[in-house]
């Protein structure tokens, strides 16, 4: 027979019992753990399969794919399609943007000879900010639209020293300007350029102050000719000094043309973004959009939500302009917006500006400069 346990002292019996204890103490620790993880495992594999394998998932991958070739962070659109199909996104889109500029312009604006002669005709403020927001297909937006009643009183001015943009307050400030906004595009390392190289051409007064291209060839334009009558879509130097352009820098893409919209649908809409676009209706009024972004208080604007905002004040043509951290609203001397760069308002080589009298003189600050010496990173 085996011999008999030697009995437990007092306390080996309290040690005995407290391990038991915390041992069972750990069990339902443990059960918990393990089905928190099951249930995070399943519902990990259930987002994965709904946001990769379903039409629902795919248009928000697509959505969010589309955003981020707008910001600094482009190249993370791979995580989502894969580096082939990013790069047939981009190329999709610039082809769209060339196919939208091809529609010819037939209804153009009746701009009203009495603007400089019998303002009582006209409205009484030369512009007007009217506040707008709501529900997107996204989320929900906030901004402004700025009314610039005579569109001959617009003119494009750039910075007013050389090697460095300028922030859209200091122009206005600067030439007395009653508002402004932030105009074309420009060469920006990694997001974080000086402002000071424009993209493409730019023209002030009807004069060439900046062309990074042949004089033949073509590049999306926004700009206003001598009568005042907005011009959008794809032209040379050559053309629009031969259709007096007077002010005018690059961006696209046109999206409003003859009265009707290009895009189609929000899955069109080149992402979520704070956005700076351009817009005229028969009248003659030009219309500056900028809607916030990239914030809580508003998410942003499609391009095909912007198109359809322009559509209901009855734009005839409309065209986008540099957004996202560059979109800036400046009126009597005050920031309107809430800039989303997170150094808050930028530094830009262009900026639309109304003036009671627009007949100032504006310096071309890159004149006599070569322009392939410009270190657009060097501050």
């Amino acid at each position: 027979m085996p011999s008999p346990a030697p009995p437990q002292t007092p306390g080996q019996a309290r040690s005995v019992n407290h391990s038991a204890a915390r041992k069972k103490k750990r069990h339902p620790f443990l059960r918990i753990l393990a089905r928190t993880s099951i249930i995070g495992f399943v519902l990990a594999a259930g987002f994965a399969a709904w946001f990769y394998l379903t039409p629902w998932g795919t248009q928000y991958r697509n959505i969010m794919v589309d955003t981020l070739i707008t910001t600094q962070h482009r190249h993370w659109g791979k995580y989502l399609v894969g580096e082939a199909e990013l790069k047939k996104r981009v190329d999709a889109y610039w082809e769209r943007f060339d196919k939208y500029a091809e529609t010819p312009i037939v209804q153009a604006p009746a701009i009203p000879a009495v603007t400089s002669v019998q303002p009582d005709k006209v409205n009484k403020e030369p512009i007007e900010v009217e506040e707008v927001e709501g529900k997107g297909a996204y989320g929900y937006y906030k901004g402004y639209i700025l009314h610039v009643h005579d569109p001959k009183k617009l003119r494009i001015v750039v910075p007013g020293k050389v090697d460095k943009g300028e922030k859209v307050s200091s122009m206005v400030k600067r030439t007395g300007a009653l508002a402004g906004v932030n105009g074309g595009g420009f060469a920006d390392p990694e997001w974080k350029g000086n402002g000071f190289q424009p993209a493409g051409i730019v023209m002030s007064g009807g004069k060439i102050f900046y062309l990074d291209a042949a004089k033949t060839t073509k590049l999306h334009v926004v700009g206003i000719d001598a009568d005042g009558k907005m011009i959008a879509g794809k032209y040379s130097a050559e053309e629009l000094l031969k259709m007096k352009m007077s002010e005018a820098v690059t961006f696209s893409p046109r999206f409003i043309v003859n009265g009707e919209g290009s895009i189609k649908s929000a899955a069109e809409g080149w992402g979520v973004a704070p956005r700076t676009a351009m817009a005229q209706t028969a009248d003659g009024t030009i219309m500056f959009a900028v809607i916030d972004g990239r914030q809580t208080h508003s998410i942003g604007v499609t391009l095909y939500e912007l198109q359809q905002m322009f559509l209901e004040r009855g734009a005839i043509i409309a065209a986008n302009l540099d957004g996202g951290s560059s979109t800036v609203l400046v009126k009597d001397n005050q920031i309107i917006n809430k800039p989303s760069s997170e150094y808050g308002e930028r530094y830009l080589p262009t900026a639309w500006l109304a003036f009671e009298d627009p007949s100032i003189s504006i310096k071309n600050i890159w004149e006599g400069i070569d322009i392939n010496t410009i270190d657009p990173s060097k501050w």
